[in-house]
Formats: structure tokens, C-alpha cells, sequence
């Protein structure tokens, strides 16, 4: 007769009882080990939170449309799942999927009853853990993936917050209130044309604003006077973290009184030019087009399709192209010397440019008009007789560094 195999509840039950009298106790030697890992995670988060710290992100605005919201990185493959469930079947995603993982591992004493615990002999449940693991870390890479990065515009330290506030002031402000801060009548400004603006510049203005009242005066405007909001809350285009580089960049600027540090100093300015110094692109023309002539010359406004946003655009844009040919008799330059010709009016149409300013755009168009250093001619290694010639060639006058002179 066949002996009767043992039961296994009852072997597991023997096997656990003579495992507990060898083991040892919750407390307090679970309850110390416990302890340690715990402190260790402590000492860790410390450290983390010290030496290297959360990202900062500016105050949540409901008003940003930019900002692209997004969860933990653990809860990344959730975020993905709900594309997969978009309109009305978004509830499938959010509430059905993740009730039933949850009701399977609470009704997972009950209906997993077998007492064999050897992974090699649980194929089913270690299959379709691993597939939900695989699910979910193939969801949470392709969340990371495909989620856009967010735009950046807050500033690291002062001298990139000066940078940026001077290339929003060049576009938003300097219509009215001139490169410089110096104010005065408002030219070719729908609306506004004749206003005299009080300088920036000025201390009874600097002196007497706080960056908070600058700040608010940016954002909500000042109607009565003409000035129109400029916060995204208030119907404007910029953001909190743009507002306030528009006005660090006015403090430091414009009040004497604030001493700006050593790697912000000249920070967005224009490079003075020496006297046998060729003037490029990069260097010179790049942050002068900026700062005075990119508040007009950009699309949407009224500027006969002359855009200064790039090399190539300002070589070839615009209904009157070409416009930098002619050397100092080219369209640019008269009317920077505010003369009145078919391509145009003077320029900028409210105030002169500074004169140093226009002088590096004649030696730039007289040269060639070179994209970037590398494109200067290299320098002579041999003293050539003085024969009084032009050092450039008159053919090349006017033409982009590098082409062929045209005969």
C-alpha cells in the first residue's frame, strides 16, 4: 500500500515554526536594523538637499501657456497611459486601469493559495509581474521621450539676467522708450505717435521706483498714459520670469547708485571698436541690431519686410533689398544718417543713432560686412610699401566677406 505524501499546509507550518524558534526577534533587533537604513537615508537626503538641491521653477501663473506641466518621473508611465485613453475614455485611464492593478494585489491571498515559493516553479506570477514592470518602465521612457523640454528664460546669475532683460527691453520697450532709456517723442508707434516719454534713465525715475513698482508697471501698464500691459495676466505676452529681467536689467543699467558685479560688467554691450579694428557680425553688429533695431525691424511690424533678426536677414530681407550694396551711398547708411529716400525714412524714426554706433556700420559694410572673426582676412607678414591705395579693393566694397568681386 501506498504511503499516503505528506500535506504540504503541514510541512510549511512545521518548516515555520522551527524557522521562528531560530529567528530572531522584531524588536529590538528588526526594529534596530530598521533604524540604521533609515538614518542612512536620512544622512543621504541631507546630503542631496545640500550640496546639490531641487531645480527652482518661478511662482505656478495660470496664465503661462507655455509651461508644459508634468508629473514626478514615477509617475511618468500614468502620465503616458492617459494618452492612450484621450476624450471621454480619459476615466478608463485614470480610475479603471489603476483600481484593478490594485484590487489584484489585495485580492492576492486569495486567489494564489499554493504554498510553493521556489521562483522557478511560480512561471505564471512572475510572468505577468515582469510584463506589468516592463509596461511600466517602457511607458515612463517613452513619457520622457516624447514630452517636449520646457522653455527656459529664468537667468543663472545676474550678468545672463542683464542679457536677456536687454533683448526683451530691445523688443518690447525700445520703441517708446529709446535704446537708451532717454524717452522723448514717439515716432511711427500706432496709437502713440507725438507722446512725449519721460526718460528711463533719468534719477527722478530710477531713483524713486522700487523693482516692484517697475515690475507692476510693466505688467499692468499705465492706460492713462498710454502704455499697454504687458503681463500675461493682464493681456500681455510676458512672463513673471521675463518681467523681472526686463527690470534687472533696467536697475543696472540706469541706477548709478547699484554697483553691478565684476561678470555682468558689460554684459550685452557693444564692444567699442579700435581705430584699424574690422568690425563683424558677431561681434559688433549683432548686439547693436539688438539693442536699437530689432524692436521694429521683426515681423509684424511695419518696416517694408526688412528684418534684422539674422545675418542673412539683414544682407537680403525687405521690399527695398539689396539694401547694405552702395558701400556708404547704400540704403542703410543714408538713412541712418536720417536722410528721406524711396527705400525709407530716417532711422531709428525717433532719435539719431549714436554716432560711434554708425561708424561701425560703415567700417562693417566698407569691409565687407564679415559674419564672425574667422572671415577677416588674415593679417600681413610683410611690410608692403606705402602706395596711398585703398586697402580694400572698390570692387569689393559692399559685398558679404568671402564672395567673388563682381567686375
Amino acid at each position: 500500500m501506498a504511503a499516503t505524501p505528506p500535506d504540504p499546509k503541514q510541512v510549511y507550518k512545521e518548516r515555520y515554526e522551527a524557522q521562528k524558534q531560530r529567528g530572531v526577534k522584531f524588536f529590538p533587533d528588526i526594529i534596530y536594523k530598521d533604524m540604521i537604513v533609515a538614518f542612512g537615508i536620512f544622512i543621504l537626503l541631507i546630503f542631496l538637499a545640500t550640496f546639490i538641491g531641487v531645480k527652482p521653477e518661478p511662482p505656478a501663473d495660470p496664465n503661462d501657456s507655455t509651461y508644459i506641466p508634468r508629473p514626478e518621473w514615477y509617475f511618468l508611465f500614468l502620465f503616458q497611459m492617459l494618452k492612450y485613453f484621450p476624450g471621454s475614455m480619459e476615466w478608463v485611464g485614470t480610475a479603471v486601469v489603476p483600481a484593478v492593478a490594485v484590487l489584484a494585489l489585495l485580492l492576492l491571498p486569495f486567489y494564489d493559495r499554493s504554498p510553493v515559493r521556489y521562483w522557478r516553479k511560480r512561471k505564471l506570477a512572475l510572468g505577468l509581474m515582469s510584463l506589468a514592470v516592463i509596461g511600466i518602465v517602457a511607458l515612463t521612457i517613452v513619457a520622457a521621450a516624447t514630452t517636449p523640454p520646457q522653455e527656459e528664460f529664468s537667468a543663472t546669475g545676474i550678468a545672463d539676467e542683464v542679457v536677456l532683460g536687454q533683448d526683451l527691453y530691445s523688443i518690447q520697450c525700445v520703441e517708446c522708450h529709446g535704446s537708451e532709456g532717454e524717452g522723448g517723442e514717439i515716432v511711427g508707434v500706432e496709437g502713440l505717435e507725438g507722446v512725449v516719454v519721460a526718460p528711463l534713465n533719468a534719477p527722478d525715475f530710477i531713483y524713486t521706483r522700487t523693482d516692484k513698482t517697475i515690475y507692476n508697471i510693466i505688467d499692468y501698464g499705465q492706460q492713462d498714459l498710454g502704455m499697454p500691459p504687458f503681463g500675461l495676466a493682464s493681456g500681455g505676452e510676458l512672463q513673471r520670469g521675463e518681467i523681472d529681467a526686463i527690470v534687472t536689467f533696467i536697475r543696472y543699467t540706469w541706477d548709478d547708485r547699484v554697483e553691478i558685479p565684476a561678470d555682468a560688467l558689460g554684459a550685452g554691450s557693444v564692444p567699442e571698436l579700435g581705430p584699424d579694428e574690422i568690425p563683424t557680425y558677431v561681434v559688433h553688429i549683432e548686439p547693436m541690431v539688438r539693442r536699437t533695431c530689432l524692436s521694429c525691424h521683426r515681423p509684424g511690424k511695419e518696416n517694408n519686410n526688412y528684418f534684422m533678426g539674422t545675418y542673412d536677414e539683414i544682407l537680403n530681407s525687405g521690399d527695398n533689398t539689396p539694401n547694405l550694396t552702395g558701400g556708404l551711398e547704400s540704403n542703410l547708411i543714408r538713412m541712418l544718417h536720417r536722410e528721406e529716400i524711396d527705400a525709407g525714412g530716417a532711422m531709428p524714426p525717433s532719435r539719431p543713432l549714436r554716432e560711434d554706433w554708425v561708424e561701425i556700420f560703415e567700417r562693417w559694410i566698407l569691409a565687407g560686412m564679415p559674419e564672425t572673426p574667422e572671415d577677416l582676412p588674415a593679417p600681413e607678414t610683410t611690410d608692403a610699401p606705402d602706395t596711398g591705395a585703398s586697402p580694400l579693393p572698390e570692387a569689393t566694397v559692399g559685398q558679404p566677406a568671402g564672395e567673388t568681386p563682381t567686375p
